[in-house]
């Protein structure tokens, strides 16, 4: 029997592309034949990472489509229109027909397509069971009696206690008879799929990856975290793309610090703050009093105006210097491998805006975090990292933010020293936290291995779709 084939069909948008080209690299890891659906524009920058586990023996490679996506990038954020690629992909099953294909959820457009020819359908929609249960479950709450956003209401029928407000909820949840068509273009995709990918480990949800797994009636398979595949140097450092920044001027850095003692600070690829909010950040980093890499992307200079990196003038006056005499911070602009400096020993925390996969690698390399959510499901994520898993500290935002509008909430100065230092400064409390994601870390590690829940996951996965066999596949 030939090997079980899996098309992978990542988005454009660096939180979604990433774990899926991660989980590719796992289920070749597992003799699966892997490809990955790109384009012109997204193929470069991880192509010489699959390149180089081709050679190494992995059954994986890249097929290009015959198209682009104009405006593609890292950072695009979850409305793209990708349906350019609805020809070329369609052309490309016609002649050679998977097992079946990993869809990412924001292609909302192809479920139909794919289902009309008759290869099964998975699901990956980047985000971990806890918060799945939280989306499954809002729509039973009773918002509508609720006398502000700031009012908070309890989420019902989860296995914990978990109170959220309007202001924490994008809009559509908010006004469920408002929800946009392209939102009911992702809900249809989970409708005819053979099941659902999961970037998660079992014990790291286990009440939320059971109701999960009840849900799709065992097709949910968890096979995180994905991110672990990555056990090289090379690997870690080109992961997503080539690194923007010094890396090396940066692990130099760390490398001159102390053990657990260094804030490593990111938002990741898509969020773009205001130089209003970065500088009450850098103004509570310095009171704090606390090493720190401050990794910033791009900055929001109004609703209609995205600059990269900008000219430095959104810091206080002298921010930078007085940091760079004192030692005590380093400010970095544009792509970082976050993987090596989460790992690194001179890391004691991590401030973040709690997307999935920035969550999971933090888990990962068993570092706390300062919670900062800002939109889509980061508020969920806040929840399950410091109210379940007690393993981080709010920072206090309250308002979610919808994708290049207006800035709302800001943080003050005060919040963040007060946050930074109840994680970072000595106390029962901060080591009840780093003990606690210790421990979780290695039952990530476990999880991937073999006899670990996740690795069995992918074996069965594999296993299914062998038994699914398509008729001229035998």
């Amino acid at each position: 029997m030939k090997p079980v084939e899996i098309f992978f069909f990542p988005y454009l948008g660096g939180g979604h592309q990433i774990p899926m080209i991660d989980a590719a690299i796992v289920f070749a890891s597992h003799g699966a034949s892997s490809t990955i659906l790109a384009t012109p524009s997204s193929a470069p920058n991880f192509q010489k990472l699959i390149t180089r586990h081709h050679k190494a023996g992995l059954p994986i490679a890249i097929h290009t489509l015959s198209a682009d996506v104009p405006d593609a990038d890292m950072s695009a954020g979850p409305f793209l229109d990708t349906s350019a690629l609805l020809q070329p992909l369609r052309h490309f099953l016609l002649q050679r027909r998977p097992h079946c294909i990993v869809v990412d959820m924001f292609h909302r457009w192809a479920g139909d397509m794919v289902y009309e020819l008759g290869i099964p359908r998975i699901l990956f929609n980047g985000i971990g069971c806890f918060a799945r249960c939280v989306q499954e479950n809002l729509s039973l709450a009773a918002i509508e009696s609720l006398s502000s956003d700031s009012e908070p209401f309890v989420v019902p029928n989860l296995p914990d206690r978990i109170e959220m407000t309007m202001s924490q909820l994008p809009p559509f949840l908010r006004n469920p008879s408002e929800v946009p068509e392209r939102v009911r273009g992702m809900k249809q995709l989970e409708e005819k799929s053979f099941g659902t990918l999961v970037n998660s480990f079992y014990d790291l949800e286990p009440a939320y990856a059971d109701r999960l797994k009840d849900k799709w009636g065992k097709k949910a398979w968890i096979v995180g975290p994905v991110s672990l595949c990555n056990r090289t140097k090379q690997d870690k450092t080109e992961r997503g793309k080539p690194p923007t920044v010094d890396e090396e001027k940066c692990l130099n850095w760390l490398n001159s610090k102390k053990p657990s003692s260094v804030l490593y600070i990111s938002f990741g690829s898509l969020a773009r703050l205001p130089p209003q909010q970065l500088k009450e950040i850098a103004y509570g980093l310095e009171a704090s009093d606390q090493s720190f890499v401050w990794v910033v992307g791009k900055i929001l200079h109004n609703p209609s105006e995205n600059e990269e990196n900008g000219s430095g003038n959104w810091l206080p006056e002298g921010f930078e210097q007085r940091m760079k005499e004192t030692g005590k911070g380093l400010v970095l602009r544009g792509w970082a491998p976050q993987l090596l400096i989460l790992e690194h020993a001179a890391i004691k925390g991590f401030m973040t805006h709690c997307g999935w996969n920035s969550t999971l690698e933090g888990v990962s390399a068993g570092v706390p975090m300062i919670t900062w959510p800002l939109t889509a499901e980061q508020f969920s994520n806040e929840k399950l990292i410091t109210e379940v898993l007690k393993i981080g500290v709010q920072v206090g935002n309250r308002e979610w933010w919808p994708w290049n509008a207006e800035w709302k909430g800001l943080v003050g100065r005060e919040k963040v020293e007060v946050a930074v230092r109840k994680l970072m400064v000595e106390s029962a409390e901060a080591e009840e936290m780093r003990r606690r994601v210790k421990d979780i870390a290695g039952k990530a590690a476990r999880a991937v291995e073999e006899g670990g829940t996740s690795y069995a996951d992918v074996e069965a996965l594999i296993h299914e779709l062998q038994a699914h066999t398509l008729p001229n596949q035998a």
